[in-house]
């Protein structure tokens, strides 16, 4: 759970809201699989709790355990764990951007079969990542980063340049995080913000949540 979005929120109303952003994440990622052979897990992080994620997921979506506390470990062995498995690539994307334009996990697909040397990174507008993907195991990205500052993105791409490897930037996106970023995620979810560029995920769980009157957001279907 977001503990910066308590308040607005109660700590109950959070983590369901949580729930319904993971529910959205994942049938985002589904939703880019009909276009490219993507295979979708969830990587969590909290032993033990397996049956919760294995309740809350769609079908579709697999589950990948942890090996060890920490985001950056935790980002770096599910790399390496689902690199093993025999994926050509792996694209680990974050759990609260439950809006994020499906056409970015389908250009970032497209990207990372087609030139297998090349990291992609989809930066946030508070200085972290919303995503990274590679195909092959680059475990130097995931070290000495200040995790959830925003020194994240500018620190990832240090370490890039430290080994040599080519980035790719996709559009910035946000993650939903404080009062702020859920003011944005409601308005745009409601209908009363417009959109600019890439047209969102319709996150209908969110939606839901958020907006229970039932609004219709704009950008219902996903641009692929």
């Amino acid at each position: 759970m977001k503990t910066r979005l308590v308040p607005p929120l109660s700590p109950r109303a959070a983590a369901a809201l949580n729930t319904c952003f993971l529910a959205d994440m994942s049938a985002n990622i589904l939703e880019a699989a009909r276009s490219m052979p993507i295979d979708g897990h969830i990587a969590y992080a909290t032993m033990g709790s397996e049956a919760f994620f294995r309740e809350n997921s769609p079908q579709g979506m697999k589950l990948l355990p942890p090996r060890e506390l920490g985001l950056g470990q935790s980002l770096r062995h599910a790399a390496a764990d689902l690199l093993a498995a025999g994926y050509a690539a792996v694209c680990l994307v974050n759990s609260d951007s439950p809006n994020l334009p499906t056409k970015i996990l389908v250009e970032t697909t497209r990207i990372l079969l087609r030139d297998p040397e090349r990291v992609v990174l989809g930066p946030c507008d508070d200085g972290g990542y919303y995503l990274i993907g590679m195909a092959r195991l680059h475990a130097r990205l995931f070290e000495d980063i200040a995790w959830s500052t925003d020194q994240v993105l500018t620190q990832t791409l240090d370490r890039a340049a430290e080994i040599g490897v080519e980035v790719a930037l996709m559009p910035e996106w946000y993650d939903v995080d404080d009062a702020a970023s859920l003011a944005r995620l409601e308005a745009e979810l409601s209908g009363r913000a417009p959109f600019a560029g890439l047209r969102p995920f319709a996150a209908p769980r969110s939606r839901a949540r958020l907006c229970p009157g039932g609004a219709s957001a704009r950008g219902d279907a996903p641009a692929l």
